[in-house]
């Protein structure tokens, strides 16, 4: 239960974030859904269900299924370089600004 509110309040700030403005704003709101995922992704697994996947300490009918670990661990990667890339663009871009401040 605390799982699926967790994930819930991820995601309700992921989108008031992403309909903000500021670009900033937008990719912190994709970096709280990339999060989001990871969680869903783990939960998916079950891996509070079974014991640590180490095959010489665990019999093989106990051990957990390390797939969902080794997608959430390839998500992160690919959500921190995303997260960079778009980091990038941000501050090399002008600003977001269109209204005249004069």
């Amino acid at each position: 239960m605390t799982l699926a509110i967790t994930v819930g309040v991820l995601v309700t700030g992921a989108v008031f974030l992403m309909l903000q403005r500021g670009l900033v704003r937008i990719i912190l709101g994709f970096v709280l859904l990339g999060q989001a995922a990871n969680l869903i992704l783990m939960a998916a697994g079950g891996t509070y269900l079974r014991a640590q996947p180490l095959l010489d300490h665990t019999p093989v009918d106990e051990a957990s299924d390390p797939l969902p670990q080794a997608f959430v661990l390839t998500a992160i990667v690919i959500a921190f370089s995303i997260t960079i890339y778009m980091l990038t663009i941000a501050t090399a871009g002008c600003s977001d600004d269109t209204e005249d401040r004069s």
